[in-house]
């Protein structure tokens, strides 16, 4: 198979879909790899670097998606990408589909096999593609939080850890998954005053067992969330539910119970956001101002940290590139349900509940796609 790798061309975002050591296997596995030029720079990788490892570079962008069979990136395919792309291809990627009518439309209509990292699922029922940048996103959030409360930045003034005589930021986190464990680790590690709400209770004692007197856990309610908005410094949404539409937990309401200058981190941003007020944002101008509250919604998180993030996302996608390219995508999909569970598109259907759900819209099943 040959496999496409385009530059990312969201704002300020510098990952890219395979490292060279992603490159090397697929080569190994008697497999073409077509990079367009320039596409890891920004993660810190030359064309050298690709060329060494076996993959040809393309002379541009049009000439990757004409003439590869499988595209793999890392975000969703901006307007004129989604034009390039057609039946019979497999686009391999993050989509966060549910709140983006336009690009659902584009995929639907293009015909392409799209796999979606974030939706991909495991034996233990977790999402491994989208865990690694979970990781880093998470631990973003307190770091980008802190810098958001400084008051040359809109915020309160107020130090995460304080100082001997005057007391610590108080920070909230709005879901004890993967992005709200390291929210918390993090967010604690620098002295603040943390709790962590989550509605499961399995997942509370866990915490609690794994983390002690770390940060603290509370059952989520709206009472208890109302409580702890008054006294936030900073706020971490970070709520997910698989490939749907985020819920939307504080409103424009809420803010007005809040101390001017507090902090909003949204991580769930890509799926729309858990906050009333809330709107993507780019690294470039990360943050805004309602009602006395900073918003920090950079949907992009992880392209902060562009080496990081791309070596920890290869680590995992690569298993599943590797047999997408050697089964192709429908043996690669009949023999692992995990995988299939990524199948969001497929010639013109969607085949994602929550997505068809979010947007009125019929979907196949994808065990029916698998044999149309």
């Amino acid at each position: 198979m040959r496999i496409g790798c385009p530059k990312e061309i969201k704002p300020q975002e510098y990952r890219v879909g395979l490292t060279p050591h992603a490159v090397r296997e697929a080569v190994a596995h008697g497999h073409e790899v077509l990079v367009e030029p320039g596409a890891g720079l920004g993660a810190g990788f030359a064309d050298a670097d690709y060329t060494a490892a076996g993959a040809a570079i393309a002379d541009s962008a049009e000439e990757v998606f004409a003439l590869s069979e499988m595209i793999v990136k890392v975000k969703e395919p901006q307007a004129g990408e989604r034009k390039r792309l057609r039946e019979g291809q497999v686009l391999f990627t993050y989509l966060h589909l549910a709140p983006d009518p336009d690009q659902t439309r584009d995929l639907l209509d293009s015909g392409v096999t799209a796999i979606a990292y974030e939706t991909v699922t495991d034996a233990a029922g977790g999402l491994p593609l989208l865990a690694p940048m979970s990781e880093v996103a998470g631990r973003l959030a307190a770091q980008m939080g802190a810098w958001a409360l400084q008051k040359a930045n809109g915020g309160r003034g107020t130090l995460m850890g304080g100082v001997p005589g005057v007391g610590p930021a108080e920070v909230v986190v709005i879901g004890g998954g993967v992005v709200g464990t390291h929210a918390a680790r993090i967010a604690a590690g620098m002295g603040a005053e943390v709790t962590v709400l989550d509605r499961s209770l399995p997942r509370l004692r866990y915490l609690d067992d794994v983390f002690g007197p770390m940060f603290r856990t509370r059952y989520s309610s709206g009472g208890a969330l109302a409580e702890l908005l008054e006294r936030a410094d900073l706020v971490v949404g970070a709520v997910l539910i698989p490939g749907a539409e985020a819920p939307k937990l504080v409103s424009r309401g809420d803010l007005a119970r809040m101390k001017h200058g507090a902090v909003l981190v949204d991580v769930a941003i890509d799926q729309g956001g858990c906050f009333e007020t809330s709107k993507p944002t780019t690294h470039d101008d990360p943050i805004y101002e309602v009602d006395g509250i900073v918003h920090y919604c950079v949907a992009n998180m992880p392209g902060a940290v562009p080496r990081t993030s791309t070596i920890a996302l290869g680590n995992a996608t690569m298993p599943h590139m590797l047999a997408l390219a050697d089964k192709g995508w429908r043996r690669a999909c009949e023999d692992d349900p995990h995988l299939l569970a990524g199948l969001n598109t497929h010639a013109g259907h969607l085949t994602y509940y929550a997505v068809g759900k979010a947007q009125g819209i019929d979907v196949l099943s994808p065990h029916l796609a698998l044999k149309a």
